[in-house]
């Protein structure tokens, strides 16, 4: 390769375009495969001095666990799209959190190498067996099969939070599912009931006690108790069937007490194999180029920093264009907002939509956008009885004092997400998984609303429940396009409850249980005085359609997906089991998007072990490289205007 040139203009095995949990991880085992990758990233560094030039929290809004909030909002990597739940204006301006002038609720997205895994909660919880053996039972691929699912974990996971069991496995002893040797540390943070806060210590003791006097089988509590240590990733003795439920900690991705993620493996692959990686930052892809087969053979980029309108401080230049080409495949990893919009863009979705907006028409797939997916999530916030003992002196910032104990002893608040202990339970006995997730936060958090984490600052006596419901059954969320211009993010629409596709209302009904079950867990710190009073929604909101006309006003999520999925075009899905653009060549998609429905609990873990599995197949029975002189077809696309 001559390196003298341009790294654009040299020739590359791949273009990957995003370095999230998919592109990241996908790029790294192509290079290690032995391909050249040129990998599109549309923000910065996030721990360079460049972004740090932008924002002086920076590095440590990336680096601190404890300030994941903070790094969501930070200007130089924060991309903040604003989306509706409702298309009726009326029914979404009842959510505190819809701000006005921007038509929508904020959604939280990270423009910086490593993608949203710069900024998310570093939760790590694979889905259960049953997301990957449905899309194995869709597709007929047996390779997506939780079984062989298993391996890429082994491959992905280096879990330090079970000690024992990592010894133990020297000796042909290891039944629990973990993977040991993988590039992606886990670990579990300082236990916050173990930081000397009184209250905290109340909170976790009095919760354990009032789950195990409620569990429908006390035995099988204290059997996943004493087996799983409160390891929710653990799989137990064959003897012991079904997914983890109970009280649990919640595993992280962090290396130190120290966020790790596609950043760090990035830089460590390219260190290790000069010349074969190249990560092209501040770069805004535009759309993909085909050649004139109709193969992709490239993508069309912007070179310049804060270019997109989702940016919190966007730029008033269009930036440089540029291409990049191909020899074998172009590889989608935008997200599930993203990468959607970019496929419109290049002429490929619904025909309608994308003459619309007069954009040639290069392939009819009524699939794109479509079935976008989120989960639910909601708050119980409380107001206790004293402030945390834990949060003296924290101020989110370098140089304060759990600051100081994280960077000397890394025995701080700040190890950590932030959850002091979590629930996983079914809403009830008909749900054929653990569906709820519910953590208890130290803080106050009410859903992404502009500003939110210096409200985290402000509330030094207040308890979050928040609830997650897993396994959604709304699939008629949608993205897309206003305009041909790559610059204007896509419109967004998760149409929740009563707008979507559960007619039978099931997530609503789940959603009001969770509120009565977390009520159960708090009623003891209440009546003790630990807890002084719920603040929301507050005890007087009681009936069931009270408590239903809650969750519609303030349900939110952040763990966008499904929007490009994988399935028969006849049902909806845009690509092959084998991550291909149905109809398309040389043209894959590596995201959150390829789900057919919302797996597990945090999706992190599941677009990780995607692009581990991506990787393989490509490097199995990716497109040999293009013949020399197949050059990118002329007066097919029109060029978006900038």
């Amino acid at each position: 390769m001559d390196t003298t040139m341009p790294a654009h203009q040299r020739s590359w095995d791949y273009v990957v375009v995003g370095s999230g949990a998919g592109g990241g991880t996908l790029a790294a085992r192509l290079v290690e495969g032995g391909q050249r990758v040129f990998l599109i990233e549309a923000g910065p560094d996030p721990a360079d001095a460049d972004a740090a030039a932008v924002d002086a929290r920076l590095p440590d809004d990336y680096e601190v666990p404890g300030f994941h909030a903070h790094a969501s909002e930070n200007p130089a990597i924060s991309w903040n799209f604003h989306v509706r739940h409702y298309a009726d204006t009326q029914r979404q301006a009842r959510d505190p959190k819809f701000v006005a002038e921007r038509d929508g609720v904020l959604y939280p997205r990270a423009a910086a190498l490593g993608g949203c895994t710069a900024h998310n909660a570093m939760i790590f919880m694979p889905p259960h067996d049953s997301d990957w053996d449905h899309i194995a039972g869709l597709t007929g691929d047996r390779s997506w099969r939780a079984s062989a699912m298993r391996r890429h974990l082994k491959r992905l996971e280096d879990c330090r939070h079970r000690p024992v069991w990592r010894a133990l496995r020297h000796l042909g002893l290891d039944p629990t599912g973990h993977g040991w040797n993988g590039w992606l540390r886990t670990e579990r943070s300082v236990p916050l009931q173990a930081l000397g806060d009184p209250g905290m210590v109340a909170l976790a003791a009095r919760t354990a006690a009032t789950l195990l006097a409620g569990w429908r089988h006390p035995i099988d509590g204290l059997r996943h108790a004493l087996w799983g240590a409160g390891d929710p990733n653990a799989r137990g003795p064959k003897l012991w069937r079904g997914s983890f439920e109970g009280l649990c900690y919640t595993p992280l991705s962090t290396a130190g007490h120290r966020r790790t993620g596609t950043r760090e493996r990035l830089l460590q692959v390219a260190q290790r194999h000069p010349g074969r990686l190249h990560v092209e930052t501040d770069a805004l892809a535009t759309r993909v180029l085909f050649d004139a087969e109709g193969a992709a053979c490239g993508v069309e980029y912007l070179k310049g920093r804060h270019l997109y309108r989702a940016h919190a401080l966007p730029a008033r230049t269009p930036g440089e264009r540029r291409t990049v080409q191909a020899g074998r495949e172009v590889v989608l990893c935008g997200g599930a907002f993203n990468t959607p919009q970019l496929l419109m863009l290049s002429g490929i979705g619904p025909a309608e939509e994308l003459r619309r907006h007069g954009i040639a028409v290069r392939h009819d797939l009524a699939g794109v956008g479509r079935n976008l997916q989120d989960r639910y999530e909601i708050a119980l916030t409380h107001r206790m009885g004293q402030p945390w003992e834990l949060l003296d002196g924290a101020r989110f910032r370098r140089g304060d004092r759990p600051w100081q104990r994280w960077r000397e002893r890394r025995s701080s608040l700040y190890d950590g997400s932030g959850a002091a202990l979590a629930v996983v339970r079914r809403s009830s006995r008909r749900a054929p998984e653990p569906d709820l997730f519910c953590m208890a936060l130290p803080t106050l958090f009410e859903g992404y609303a502009p500003g939110y984490s210096r409200a985290i600052e402000a509330h030094a006596d207040r308890l979050t429940w928040a609830v997650l419901k897993a396994h959604t059954r709304n699939r008629a969320g949608r993205v897309t396009l206003r305009s041909a211009d790559p610059l204007e993010p896509p419109h967004i629409d998760f149409r929740y409850f009563e707008e979507g596709d559960d007619q039978a209302g099931e997530d609503l009904r789940a959603m009001v249980e969770a509120i009565r079950f977390v009520r159960r867990l708090t009623e003891p710190l209440r009546a003790s005085g630990v807890i002084a009073e719920e603040t929301s929604p507050g005890l007087a909101v009681d009936s069931d359609e009270a408590l239903a006309r809650h969750v519609r006003d303030t349900a939110w999520g952040h763990h966008a997906s499904c929007s490009c999925p994988i399935g028969p075009v006849a049902d909806g899905g845009v690509l092959a089991s084998d991550f291909r653009v149905h109809g398309l060549r040389r043209l894959r998609v590596v995201d959150a998007s390829v789900f057919p429905r919302i797996p597990g609990f945090f999706v992190a873990a599941a677009v990780y072990l995607v692009g581990e599995k991506a990787a393989e197949t490509l490097l199995q029975q990716g497109d040999p490289p293009r013949p020399p002189g197949g050059g990118p077809a002329t007066g097919t696309h029109p060029r978006s205007t900038t």
